[in-house]
């Protein structure tokens, strides 16, 4: 059975570099702000936003963004996939964040 991800516009996800953190902050959480067409290749993209300074946006193939955590790389990472949503309630800091990017 294969496991089917979906993301909308404007879930927050967390990249799995997160484990690494130590301190409370949203490092390495993000909001997804909008998909988009590669103009040369037609291919998919994610546009994502950090909600943490210096909020950089960036842009990311879809199918790497949905893509399975490296554990040859990344062996002792728990986290399954390298972008996972998580429940906003979870991060009170990342509804600030977010009220600060809008």
């Amino acid at each position: 059975m294969v496991e089917e991800r979906h993301f909308d516009i404007g879930d927050i996800v967390r990249h799995f570099k997160r484990e690494f953190v130590t301190d409370n902050s949203s490092m390495y959480i993000y909001r997804i702000i909008a998909f988009a067409i590669h103009s040369e290749n037609n291919e998919r993209l994610v546009i994502y936003q950090g909600l943490y300074p210096p909020y950089k946006t960036c842009a990311r193939p879809y199918e790497m963004f949905i893509s399975k955590v490296d554990s040859e790389k990344y062996p002792n990472v728990k986290q399954k996939y390298r972008f996972e949503k998580v429940k906003t309630d979870m991060w009170p800091d990342c509804a600030l964040s977010l009220e600060k990017t809008l």
